[in-house]
């Protein structure tokens, strides 16, 4: 059974590292609600990789690293379900999703579709290349999270970068559902990337932006498409222990929050 790990954590501030549970939309106005807390807490506690998929969620637990009530926790986690990021099962309780092999599949068959349509609306754009200059300059700090060997930042960065590429497009539906897209494929990876190892996204991001600014919308496809197979091809090689879950590997290259 996967371990329960709450402990925050820090990314460098200098590298401006978002975390994941912003990403989703508007921020509430006033002060978070204990649910809101509570929810962006264990979100990012799972984006992050200290909360692996098919972790336990027990309701004891996390009152206690949280401070507050069942049914605070109830909500939060009622949220997490609702955004498929937790699993809830009568009488066994609330874990992290682990998806099945069907499931794999067809979160990276939706992310592809959706990237392609981003794509296709920024390549329309006559002012794309000066859209993109925040994005260039988040590649470069996700370059230098990996280079310092600050691994939160980079997870983070490598994240943000597909939502915050929607999110020039200012629609807010589309930057909705692949910001959910994006947070569910960043546990499907998470069952199969050694923390030891290392790779270089960042690389890969740079050539679809150069794509993109271009406004070559077949090279920038070719160039996404090539960035997400790539990782499912590798989650195919993970082992399925016959109930459509999987075992982390660990010989394989570590592949951040795509």
């Amino acid at each position: 059974m996967a371990m329960l790990r709450l402990k925050p954590v820090r990314a460098t501030q200098d590298l401006k590292a978002p975390r994941a549970s912003t990403l989703r939309g508007p921020l509430p106005a006033g002060a978070p609600s204990d649910v809101d807390r509570v929810y962006g807490e264990i979100f990012d506690a799972a984006m992050d990789r200290r909360l692996l998929p098919g972790a336990k969620l027990t309701e004891s637990a996390l009152c206690a690293a949280f401070d507050c009530s069942r049914g605070t926790v109830r909500a939060a986690l009622a949220r997490l379900a609702h955004d498929k990021l937790v699993a809830i099962e009568p009488n066994r309780g609330a874990t992290v999703w682990q998806a099945t092999p069907k499931e794999v599949h067809d979160v990276f068959a939706m992310r592809r579709a959706l990237e392609g349509v981003v794509i296709d609306m920024l390549t329309a754009l006559d002012d794309v290349a000066d859209r993109l200059a925040p994005l260039r300059e988040m590649v470069d700090r996700e370059q230098r999270a990996f280079e310092q060997g600050d691994r939160i930042s980079w997870l983070r960065l490598s994240n943000a970068f597909h939502v915050e590429l929607a999110r020039l497009l200012d629609n807010h539906v589309l930057t909705e559902m692949l910001a959910g897209l994006c947070a569910r494929t960043t546990l499907i990876i998470a069952l199969g990337d050694a923390p030891e190892d290392s790779t270089c996204s960042y690389l890969e991001h740079r050539d679809i932006l150069d794509c993109i600014a271009g406004r070559n919308a077949p090279g920038a496809r070719d160039a996404m498409d090539h960035h997400l197979k790539d990782c499912e091809q590798r989650m195919d090689a993970v082992p399925d222990t016959g109930a459509g879950l999987r075992h982390p590997r660990r010989h394989h290259a570590l592949t951040p929050s795509i």
